[in-house]
């Protein structure tokens, strides 16, 4: 297999970043760089990430970039192509932030933003549908689902219910077959738990340090790293999280607000989650977003490199297999409860109900995520 230069690990990760719409619909790209075009991977290297990257929590399509840097160059390498691939997001997100809270009066930006919370409300159901058909697939997911859902409507602490349902999983599921494909093994695995203790070392000191020198940073940089640390079943996984932490647990802004969050996060490249760059930069402007970003995507990072000895061992246990369902089928109700709250909190007229139901139809139709954003701005801008 070639080796790649750091630097171009981080430019190729750079330009695919730049398009990342979509998220997991990134990886087919990925695959043709790492694979055909640089032979960084074998095929089977490759397939063995896509295996391996859902049984850790943050974003898929980052969290694959993690993945290719390391099997190519190291943890250097997963540092590069993870910092590549997200940084156009991040600065989009920024830009973007700045712009939300310098013309937040203006009448026009006002309305656009309304009717991009409608189709922030289409796009939560739609995302909701999905998981449900994949993931729901007996009475059993249906009723721990529902359970899930009606935990978090209700305003308590979703971890609790994701940790509750995996637990539940692993004795329930116990003998049936696992949901997905079987994990195929990998016959070298690499391993980078002393780059995982360095990253973990860092994170600890910086987190002391911020709690010593600006605490609401501190708390900034906790909330997320929690966030990720528990956002198993890919990105959508931080919008009931962090929802309740920023909305509910701390009032840092209210569901109005981090729903206008979510639809920039949509109209840049990148996960969902860049949801957090946002939430930094409206609680301690541009020091805050840079570290709410930073914190959410670490944790991710630290089990990918931590774990690489247990590759193996995770492919084929049937109890992290279990855990993962639970996982997932807890993901279908937090979306739901999500769902349920903007649902509510929407401010509901003839204009923002039409572009919902248009938006709903057109995510549905698989119609790119960006256009119908932009859509739906532009008509509230004009219906209004």
């Amino acid at each position: 297999m070639n080796r790649p230069s750091l630097a171009r690990l981080f430019f190729t990760f750079l330009r695919l970043g730049t398009t990342a719409f979509g998220g997991p619909a990134m990886i087919p790209f990925m695959r043709r760089e790492a694979v055909d075009r640089f032979g960084w991977l074998s095929e089977k290297t490759f397939g063995f990430g896509m295996a391996v990257t859902q049984m850790v929590p943050g974003a898929t399509a980052m969290q694959m970039a993690a993945y290719v840097g390391m099997r190519s160059r190291g943890a250097l390498g997963a540092v590069a192509a993870y910092a590549g691939f997200s940084l156009p997001a991040f600065l989009l997100m920024l830009g973007l932030s700045f712009l939300y809270f310098t013309t937040g009066n203006v009448a026009w930006i006002t309305s656009m933003f309304g009717g991009m919370q409608a189709v922030v409300v289409a796009l939560i159901l739609h995302a909701s549908v999905n998981f449900s058909r994949r993931y729901l697939t007996g009475i059993m997911e249906r009723m721990l689902a529902l359970g899930t859902a009606l935990w978090l409507f209700y305003g308590h602490n979703p971890i609790i219910a994701l940790v509750a349902v995996c637990v539940v999983a692993v004795f329930v599921f116990r003998g049936q077959a696992d949901a997905g494909a079987a994990l195929s093994q990998e016959e070298a695995p690499c391993n980078h738990v002393g780059a995982a203790v360095i990253l973990a070392v860092l994170t600890g000191t910086g987190l002391g340090l911020l709690f010593w020198f600006a605490p609401q940073l501190g708390d900034i940089a906790a909330l997320m790293l929690k966030i990720d640390l528990f956002a198993f079943g890919g990105g959508y996984v931080s919008v009931p999280l962090m929802l309740h932490e920023v909305v509910e647990a701390r009032g840092w802004m209210d569901a109005s607000m981090f729903m206008d969050g979510i639809a920039l996060g949509q109209i840049t490249p990148g996960p969902i989650v860049m949801t957090a760059t946002f939430v930094g930069y409206a609680v301690r402007g541009l020091v805050g977003a840079f570290v709410a970003t930073v914190a959410v995507f670490t944790p991710s990072l630290f089990i990918l490199l931590a774990s690489t000895p247990l590759y193996g061992r995770l492919a084929s246990s049937g109890v992290a297999r279990r855990a993962l369902r639970g996982s997932l089928v807890s993901l279908v109700g937090l979306m739901a409860a999500v769902a349920g709250r903007f649902l509510l909190e929407t401010h509901w007229n003839s204009v923002s109900v039409f572009i919902a139901a248009a938006a709903f139809m057109a995510l549905r139709l698989r119609l790119n995520v960006l256009l119908v954003v932009a859509a739906g701005a532009v008509l509230a801008a004009l219906l209004s």
